[in-house]
């Protein structure tokens, strides 16, 4: 795949990147902290290593799990990502400006030696990545190295971005499982969920998934009227089972029972024509509000 990327690139795509991420230096087995902390400075949201250590390091296993790398990143303010499995999609979030967190495996797919560092610059002419590892400060590997490397340890990539940005290759529904995902970390209503859902709504106009999760997000902050206004757009434009039902739930919290039951009318005729999952939830609504 490298020599293919050096051969012959996508178009768009320079043939150098190099970012001034800082360096923050990775001991023992706090490479996941560090890397970590890294992608969140380059995020403009600076972490320290003291605060992120807890978070991600689990003693036990000597290093990080993915898992937790995603939840700590939320946990400090930013949205993460997980980047398709293929050299040319992280070489594409760098030449947009954003570095990428790399699992890697050191060693032998039987023997794995797992390491985190982050990717903060390519040439595809010289055939070199430029990372962040270790406590040696930036390093130069081979482009093929490093890709082997990271294929054996599953091709995992991770970028953190401040809400209301996204990856060259977030499509609606990454966005909308990332903001999901960041919401059940820092709240439902909190204001770094409005900006992503705002963004995601400019990103994606006419989509379902982002109108839908902004007015949750109104809904969640008691702000009924914004919540009912975005419902009744989606529901008008795609003629949504589930907007008309979150509709009728708004409408009856605000009072207007016979919009309420407009709605809700319009919700179970919509489901049994052709979204017959969202049966249950509409019966529950009619059963819960009295409709």
């Amino acid at each position: 795949m490298s020599e293919a990327l050096r051969r012959s690139p996508p178009a768009g795509l320079p043939a150098r990147v190099a970012l001034p991420v800082p360096f923050v230096a990775q001991d023992d087995d706090l490479c996941g902290p560090a890397t970590l902390a890294m992608l969140l400075g380059a995020a403009g949201l600076p972490a320290d290593m003291a605060a992120i250590t807890p978070q991600v390091y689990l003693p036990g296993r000597q290093g990080s799990l993915q898992i937790e790398m995603l939840g700590a990143t939320r946990r400090q303010g930013a949205l993460a990502f997980t980047l398709p499995p293929r050299l040319e999609a992280v070489c594409a979030e760098l030449a947009g400006g954003v570095p990428a967190g790399l699992l890697l495996n050191l060693a032998l797919p039987a023997l794995p030696r797992w390491h985190y560092a982050v990717l903060t610059g390519y040439d595809l002419d010289a055939g070199t990545a430029r990372l962040h590892s270790g406590n040696q400060g930036p390093q130069v590997w081979p482009l093929a190295t490093l890709e082997h490397t990271w294929a054996r340890a599953g091709a995992w990539a991770l970028v953190a971005l401040a809400p209301g940005r996204w990856p060259v290759a977030a499509t609606e529904d990454t966005a909308v499982a990332a903001v999901a995902a960041f919401e059940r970390v820092d709240g439902a209503g909190s204001a770094g969920a409005g900006v992503a859902w705002r963004s995601a709504n400019e990103r994606w106009p006419q989509a379902l998934g982002p109108a839908l999760g902004l007015a949750n997000w109104h809904l969640a902050r008691d702000e009924l009227a914004d919540a009912a206004r975005w419902l009744e757009r989606a529901a008008r434009q795609h003629d949504s089972a589930v907007a008309w039902n979150n509709l009728a739930v708004v409408r009856a919290r605000a009072g207007d029972r016979q919009a309420a039951r407009e709605a809700i009318d319009r919700a179970e005729q919509r489901a049994r024509q052709t979204e017959p999952r969202w049966l249950p939830e509409i019966a529950a609504t009619r059963q819960e509000w009295g409709l």
